[in-house]
């Protein structure tokens, strides 16, 4: 196995123990028994356990800020920007649920060793995001606000799934679902936005 090979193995390895783990239960041999490389490649191939990590939330920086970037890019005013940021942000977390458990776990106080990650892979993303939907947003609210409960409750919908008719839950994987929770999503940005002119 080359390098390039080994080291995606590595990386997809990793992705699922910290999804699954969480960053302080991993340790890089069970990266290494996982991806199926020697433990004393491991280091060579991606560095310690920290870059490997900074590394994954990089990578899944990047891929989200290009889905939002052309989101945000593709829309002739801040309230059509609005409703594809949603759909945007909402399949691209439904679509990649290790790196969506990897922020939960990080958000239970996980790798807190590790900072500043949400002023590098999360701020730009809303301050990119808050620009274009301002002209949709009252003048007295602030857009941060209007994002911020898109954000919780997606990954509360990915997390938790919603309530069944009847009794149990279904998850976000659900179509029905997935479909259901979307325009009811489109819905409360509606209501937290100004109307649009008549």
């Amino acid at each position: 196995m080359d390098d390039a090979a080994a080291r995606d193995r590595v990386h997809e390895a990793a992705t699922r123990l910290f999804a699954a783990l969480g960053y302080d239960e991993t340790n890089l041999r069970m990266i290494a028994d996982a991806a199926g490389v020697p433990a004393a490649q491991v280091t060579g191939l991606v560095g310690g356990k920290r870059e490997l990590y900074v590394a994954i939330m990089q990578s899944a920086y990047e891929d989200e800020y290009a889905t939002l970037r052309e989101a945000v890019d593709t829309t002739d005013s801040p309230r059509a920007a609005l409703h594809r940021i949603l759909d945007a942000y909402l399949d691209y977390h439904v679509s990649h649920p290790l790196i969506h458990a990897v922020w939960m776990h990080r958000w239970e106080a996980d790798a807190l060793d590790v900072r500043d990650l949400e002023d590098r892979y999360q701020r730009p993303l809303l301050r990119m995001c808050t620009r274009r939907i301002r002209g949709a947003v009252p003048p007295e609210v602030d857009p941060y606000f209007v994002l911020s409960p898109m954000v919780w409750c997606v990954y509360g919908f990915i997390s938790s799934g919603v309530f069944a008719r009847g009794h149990g839950m279904v998850s976000a994987t659900d179509p029905t679902a997935l479909a259901w929770f979307r325009s009811c999503m489109h819905l409360l940005m509606d209501r937290l936005t100004t109307p649009p002119p008549d």
